[in-house]
């Protein structure tokens, strides 16, 4: 699934051929030039759900997406990997921001963190 940049919206690509890879498709820079940020939030169990649960569950994301469509560039929801992919504007606090009202809205959500700790000696 992707953001729609013109309505933003989650779609699902129903052709078999498989999708490009994300690291192809997710932007490194806003139109502007300025680097994007990007986090991903892990939803477990989401494809196992019966259809109107998980269209729901699509429903909600899409709303939250709405909300701060001014600073999303790009979503992309794997459901294989039940994994949800945002990429953002470089905006200080968005990402747990953005994080935070996902959780609200799924609970179950969780986001998964790229923060390396330093050694400890």
């Amino acid at each position: 699934m992707d953001i729609d940049e013109r309505r933003t919206e989650l779609r699902i690509d129903p052709g078999l051929e498989p999708a490009t890879p994300l690291w192809q498709r997710v932007p490194t820079r806003t139109p502007e030039g300025q680097l994007a940020s990007d986090f991903m939030m892990l939803i477990p169990g989401l494809r196992r759900r019966p259809r109107n649960q998980l269209q729901q569950v699509l429903d909600d994301i899409q709303a939250v997406l709405a909300h701060y469509r001014s600073v999303v560039l790009f979503a992309d929801m794997n459901l294989k990997l039940n994994v949800l992919w945002i990429s953002v504007r470089p905006v200080p606090g968005i990402t747990l921001e953005l994080a935070a009202a996902v959780k609200v809205r799924v609970p179950e959500a969780m986001l998964v963190s790229s923060k390396v700790r330093p050694n400890r000696r």
